[in-house]
């Protein structure tokens, strides 16, 4: 990605926080937060092609892990709809501008955020691969289907255990033994289909930036 689009991602970054602040109500004030940590791992990501050294590269790395669920998991915030109650009793959706503005910065955090985390996917495990086995793809492929997995199961901790990321920073032994005894039937039908979700839209984002470069 090139300089200009960098600084206009992070334009509109801060402009939509700054919208966000003053126009998101509850119960959609968690908009604000859930954007916010979305958008670190891309901003990782922006950094990650100038470490050359591995005692930067590596650590950069695990910090984009840790903060890289965040980015898909305002895929799940769509849920939140069902709050603003869409449908009217005749079983329509209602018109009401109110919906439609909610509907409106929901749709917008999650697809700025997950579809620019699965760039930073991508551009990461290319940057994993070319270290490892010089971009060799079935590395590269590997590496994608193991970080897609930790996402997932980072996801399945944010959105049913209700632990963010920063907490983990704050206090984590509060939260070892619900991290132990979450591995249920559940979590792995959910872990999957967060799994496939995931590399389907990575696999379209992967066909349309190889269409482009063939095209130039």
């Amino acid at each position: 990605m090139n300089r200009r689009a960098k600084w206009e991602i992070r334009g509109f970054f801060v402009a939509w926080m700054l919208y966000l602040f003053f126009r998101a109500r509850d119960p959609f004030s968690f908009l604000l937060l859930n954007t916010f940590l979305g958008y670190i791992p891309i901003e990782i990501s922006f950094h990650l092609g100038r470490q050359r050294s591995a005692w930067l590269f590596w650590p950069l790395v695990i910090i984009w892990l840790l903060f890289y669920p965040n980015a898909p998991y305002l895929l799940t915030d769509l849920f939140h709809l069902s709050l603003l109650q869409p449908y009217a009793a005749s079983g329509l959706l209602r018109v009401t501008p109110h919906i439609w503005i909610y509907f409106t910065y929901l749709m917008t955090s999650a697809l700025f955020c997950a579809f620019l985390g699965f760039w930073s996917l991508n551009f990461v495990s290319e940057s994993i691969s070319n270290r490892l086995a010089d971009g060799h793809l079935v590395v590269r492929l590997l590496v994608v289907l193991i970080l897609t997995f930790l996402s997932s199961v980072g996801v399945y901790i944010g959105r049913f255990l209700r632990i963010h990321t920063v907490y983990l920073f704050l206090n984590p032994e509060q939260f070892i033994r619900p991290l132990l005894d979450m591995w249920t039937s559940n979590l792995w039908i959910f872990v999957l289909l967060m799994t496939f979700i995931q590399l389907f839209c990575y696999w379209i984002l992967h066909l349309i930036m190889t269409a482009k470069k063939t095209a130039a």
